[in-house]
């Protein structure tokens, strides 16, 4: 009996790896062997850096906090600790942007919790 070959699956297989390696630079998008690793790693760092970009974002929104807080005559955790202790349920994403785009209502509540 003849050995059998799913080709179909394998094609199939291929095709879907190329397709994502759409984009990538020389042999990267071409070449299945090349491509194929090119895939894993690039998925391996979307993966990684999905958690990354929430620590990124967090240092950012800290940052702008801290330069509106020492506007305002105080540090980062000073501020963060009065808000805590004054029950103020205010995120810091929602407190940076305060800072940034609205800094009379960042003012405000500053001088509610001094």
């Amino acid at each position: 009996m003849p050995r059998s070959v799913n080709s179909v699956a394998s094609r199939a297989r291929r095709k879907k790896i190329l397709k994502q390696a759409k984009g990538f630079f020389g042999r990267r998008k071409n070449v299945w062997t090349v491509a194929k690793n090119a895939v894993d790693k690039a998925m391996l760092y979307a993966y990684r850096d999905r958690k990354v970009n929430k620590r990124n974002f967090r240092a950012l929104w800290i940052t702008r906090i801290n330069a509106g807080a020492r506007i305002n005559g105080m540090s980062y955790s000073q501020f963060m600790g009065k808000i805590k202790s004054h029950n103020i349920e205010l995120n810091r994403k929602v407190l940076a942007d305060l800072a940034m785009n609205h800094p009379d209502a960042f003012k405000a509540i500053a001088d509610k919790i001094k």
